[in-house]
């Protein structure tokens, strides 16, 4: 049986893939409609032009996402969500809703967190003044 717990399981790949900012976001836009990789890229911001690409094509190849290109000049792709990566719609938009509903709360803990200075950095400059 599959599980993310086991290092050696194939599924903390899948994990890995479905946990990415980019992923829940190409996704949640396809969610919407079929759009071309220009109309994704003006839509998703701070996204490179490689970083986009590597996604679509992470998300095509695991069989979340269909790329359609049309015989025309030039060559027309759009890009939907297969039946696969429609069952991911939910899912991800609940934890789009959580990350924007708590947001706030998580800033805050940062910033009290940074003022306090963080613990790695602070065992990092201790460990290093010893050495």
């Amino acid at each position: 049986m599959a599980s993310v717990m086991d290092s050696q399981c194939p599924s903390r790949l899948v994990l890995d893939r479905i946990a990415d900012k980019w992923t829940a976001i190409v996704i949640q836009l396809l969610a919407k409609k079929t759009m071309r990789y220009a109309e994704l890229h003006r839509e998703i911001g701070g996204i490179s032009q490689k970083m986009l690409t590597q996604t679509l094509r992470s998300l095509e190849r695991d069989g979340l996402v269909d790329r359609k290109v049309y015989p025309v000049v030039p060559p027309r792709v759009e890009y939907s969500l297969s039946r696969l990566g429609r069952t991911l719609i939910e899912p991800l938009r609940g934890l789009c809703r959580w990350s924007e509903k708590h947001l706030a709360e998580l800033q805050a803990n940062r910033a009290r967190a940074k003022a306090k200075g963080d613990l790695n950095e602070t065992y990092i400059t201790r460990s290093s003044a010893r050495s």
